[in-house]
């Protein structure tokens, strides 16, 4: 099979398409022919090296998290999965990923994907999804009625997090910028700052219940952050954590995304129904993933982007 992988950490230019051996399942195990994977930061990340302390790699390594194909096989002991079953999920972070024609995937990591769902969009989905409804519910508890702050609502994990909580009724207040300022503002945000024209912690009409930073900031800037949550509310990082206890009661979480098959389940559901929207920003084939890395590095890369396979 084809696959994209790296034999060394490094720059782009170390990820090669090359024929490797197409894996075959173990107990637990469903191989996956695969329709696309998507872009993540993450991915980036890892190839760069920057993570091989906390997540050692098997190199080669072949990149992408996110996974959405038709099931070929099933391991020994897998049930609920059938051959020729439309799925998608969120691939453990260090194990070899979805870039390639085939992949094997935990079973207990796969949502079956539902009629209406397009099986290539469905890869933009499983990753910044899960972050943006775990931040939100499980590390904010938020509430319908709270006032929500959404830092970096211009990302992949900010459009999904102005939906989330949007369409959990609470009050939407998201930071972007000129360029993705109509689609956070057609996603359900209510209010928008623009982080380029005036500091957030000044523009931002606080307190807030909930603070989601989604975006790279400084120790200073994430402190000034933490500083609009309420007395009482949730400050979550996904990124830089503060570098001084807010306190007032302000509990602090820095989290990372977990898989998570029912979560998924339920967002492919909403999906299907039409009251969740992928976003993707573009679709670039297998062989270009080399390129879509080299523009993610110089900074030029915009939005989400699936890679078809």
């Amino acid at each position: 099979m084809k696959a994209v992988r790296y034999r060394e950490y490094g720059d782009s230019s170390v990820l090669v398409l090359e024929d490797v051996p197409t894996p075959q399942s173990g107990p637990g195990q469903v191989l996956v022919k695969v329709a696309a994977t998507s872009f993540n930061p993450a991915d980036a990340m890892l190839r760069a090296g920057y993570l091989s302390e906390m997540l050692p790699l098997e190199l080669p390594h072949v990149p992408g998290v996110d996974v959405s194909g038709t099931v070929t096989a099933v391991g020994p002991d897998v049930t609920g999965f059938a051959e020729g079953a439309r799925v998608a999920g969120f691939l453990p972070i260090n194990a070899h990923g979805a870039s390639a024609e085939y992949v094997l995937a935990p079973a207990e990591v796969l949502a079956l994907l539902p009629d209406g769902v397009d099986p290539v969009d469905a890869a933009a989905l499983p990753g910044v999804g899960l972050t943006a409804w775990q931040a939100l519910f499980e590390h904010g508890a938020l509430k319908a009625g709270q006032r929500v702050l959404v830092n970096g609502a211009g990302g992949a994990v900010g459009g999904y997090t102005v939906q989330y909580a949007h369409q959990a009724d609470a009050e939407v207040t998201a930071t972007a910028g000129p360029r993705s300022t109509e689609r956070v503002h057609a996603l359900g945000a209510d209010h928008i700052v623009d982080y380029t024209a005036i500091p957030v912690a000044e523009a931002a009409k606080g307190p807030f219940d909930v603070v989601l930073n989604l975006a790279p900031t400084t120790p200073e800037d994430t402190d000034a952050l933490a500083a609009l949550t309420a007395d009482g509310g949730v400050f979550v990082s996904a990124t830089t954590p503060p570098a001084t206890e807010p306190g007032r009661g302000v509990t602090v979480v820095r989290m990372a995304v977990r898989s998570d098959a029912a979560q998924l389940t339920e967002l492919l559901t909403r999906v299907a129904a039409g009251t969740l929207r992928i976003d993707v920003a573009g679709r670039r084939p297998l062989a270009e993933l080399p390129a879509v890395h080299a523009e993610a590095d110089s900074g030029v890369l915009v939005g989400k982007t699936v890679i078809v396979v």
